[in-house]
């Protein structure tokens, strides 16, 4: 019988779970597998500047196709980097915020392995805390079924990181157990709920006054959108979104949109979710937005709608559980739900979709000059982006101002890192996005952070360059870390470790071989971003933003003033 080297083994069971993209760094522990990879005609290798940015664009991948990502390192530090500075890497940032990911990392010899060796590390030790499953090829004839396992586990609900530490001597060994076939690693299918139990949620929101869909990150997935959708054409409920569900609601239905929720207390949709006497929540992981922040009393009435149990406590306890299948659930809904009381929301909500878009009329929003107020440059962007450009918005304070301003009418197209708020997720979710589109690079991909966050991965400018990438990467430079900044000042009437700048980031792009744009005056922003924007390639636009109004992101309003 035929033998292959597990190496080959495992590039191939990549091949046949969907993988197409693999991200890593090379080393010596792991290089049997990039050999391999370097003769796969279908799988194209990206090699990246940090192992961390690595797992972001597998993490990227992931969450956009829905198929697990896959980045790759060797041992000792290439593993530990993947776990580097907690809980700002990608590990952890995908596993928290449920993007599907194999991580392969190399190791020393099995007959090593209890020995003080080079680059000896106990990275499952490590890595384990930061993933669904992290686990060894220990056995050459394991290799097929371990990858298996592993795009199952990071495949099934909630989805997550799965890990597989790969002996060196194991990946040049041989093994006559072949890859399993595509179709062992599609990932598992759901029905409906009991139709008993769905059939009493539905008259409790027939008998509801003020019935609100809650989306979650679950929510943003295409079978759910769709379902979403037709629900909403059919009984126009009030709708709020979480961050991570950016999108699930079109534009012929944003009549219905009252916003997103997460962070801070103070949006409309969290009255929205204060009002109502029974909330739908869709997908929606507590991560995202802790429950004792938008239903801090515990008394909400909640119908909790997902592929897996509620995580059930003080502040979120659902009347009802519709675990199963959400598209199909949601269908179930809406063919058997006979009527909701329109006029009595309509009345109950008019006021809010007004105060949901007030702020497009704050006065001082769009300046002739000086600094770039962060409303004027969301719409000027917005004006000139169609619904299916994808924007990834790095942490920071340019994370909070898109979440809540920046429409998406299209799922996952408007990326966010809600669950971590990992700093550096922007540029290499960015070139993610930009190489799965079809053809790859084909349409602009737009990245945004702040100088801060964009120092973090800034290296892999390089690699968007060198792989073709369409983007335009803007910075709101501030020169501090102004997430901390504003609200260490509401803490303590002043800041402390947050000051930055010394870099010239035009130049900097310019050094990677990217075009650079530099805006520093209001006057500025719609031309400049134009020319960014019709730049075929890469692109870096340096923005003088203002924040000087940023304490104005946290107020809270006076609990007597939800009701």
């Amino acid at each position: 019988m035929a033998e292959d080297t597990v190496a080959q083994i495992i590039v191939n069971s990549l091949y046949n779970a969907g993988v197409r993209y693999v991200f890593g760094v090379p080393g010596a522990k792991i290089d049997a597998i990039f050999d391999c990879l370097q003769d796969h005609s279908e799988i194209k290798l990206i090699v990246a500047r940090h192992e961390q940015n690595a797992a972001f664009m597998a993490a990227a991948v992931g969450r956009i196709t829905g198929t697990p990502g896959v980045c790759i390192a060797t041992s000792g530090p290439g593993a530990s980097n993947l776990a580097t500075g907690i809980p700002d890497h990608g590990l952890v940032t995908a596993n928290t915020e449920c993007d599907p990911v194999v991580a392969l990392i190399g190791s020393v010899p099995r007959a090593m392995a209890l020995h003080r060796t080079h680059q000896s590390m106990r990275a499952l030790d490590i890595l384990g805390p930061t993933s669904k499953t992290a686990v060894s090829i220990d056995v050459e004839d394991q290799a097929a079924e371990v990858i298996l396992n592993a795009f199952r586990t990071a495949s099934s609900s909630p989805k997550g990181v799965s890990v597989v530490s790969i002996p060196i001597d194991v990946s040049k060994g041989k093994t006559t157990i072949l890859p399993f076939p595509s179709q062992a690693f599609l990932p598992p299918t759901y029905g409906t709920a009991p139709t008993t139990r769905l059939d009493e949620v539905i008259k409790l929101i027939q008998n509801a006054k003020l019935p609100v869909l809650f989306l979650g990150l679950r929510a943003s997935s295409p079978r759910v959108v769709d379902a979403v959708r037709t629900l909403l054409s059919k009984f126009p409920l009030p709708t709020v979104e979480t961050f991570q569900a950016a999108g699930a609601v079109s534009k012929e239905l944003v009549h219905n949109f009252y916003g997103r929720v997460g962070i801070f207390r103070n949006q409309v949709g969290d009255r929205l979710l204060t009002k109502s006497d029974l909330v739908l929540s869709v997908g929606y992981d507590p991560v995202e937005y802790d429950p004792n922040a938008w239903n801090p009393k515990g008394d909400g009435r909640i119908i909790h709608i997902d592929v897996s149990a509620a995580d059930y406590g003080a502040h979120y306890r659902p009347l009802h559980e519709l675990v199963g299948s959400i598209a199909e659930n949601l269908k179930y809904i809406t063919q058997n739900l006979q009527n909701i009381p329109e006029s009595s929301i309509s009345e109950q909500c008019k006021s809010l979709h007004d105060e949901y878009l007030s702020w497009q009329k704050l006065p001082d929003v769009k300046r002739s000059s000086g600094l770039i107020h962060p409303l004027h440059f969301i719409t000027v962007l917005q004006g000139l982006v169609s619904k299916d450009t994808t924007v990834c918005v790095d942490v920071g304070s340019v994370y909070i101002y898109f979440m809540r301003y920046f429409f998406a009418y299209e799922p996952r197209r408007l990326l966010c890192s809600d669950g971590q708020q990992t700093l550096g997720v922007g540029l290499p979710w960015a070139i993610a996005a930009s190489l799965v589109q079809d053809p790859p690079c084909s349409e602009k991909v737009i990245s945004v952070s702040g100088d801060g966050g964009f120092m973090f991965s800034s290296q892999e400018m390089s690699t968007a360059v060198q792989q073709g990438c369409n983007i335009t990467h803007f910075v709101w430079n501030d020169q501090a870390y102004n997430m901390v900044e504003f609200q260490e000042i509401m803490k303590y009437n002043r800041s402390s470790g947050v000051k930055l700048g010394g870099v010239d980031f035009v130049k900097f792009a310019e050094s990677f071989g990217a075009k650079g744009f530099r805006i520093s005056d209001s006057s500025q922003v719609e031309s400049v971003i134009k020319e960014a924007l019709a730049h075929e390639g890469v692109s870096l636009v340096d923005v003088s933003i203002d924040y000087s109004q940023n304490l104005d992101l946290a107020k809270t309003i006076a609990q007597d003033q939800w009701n």
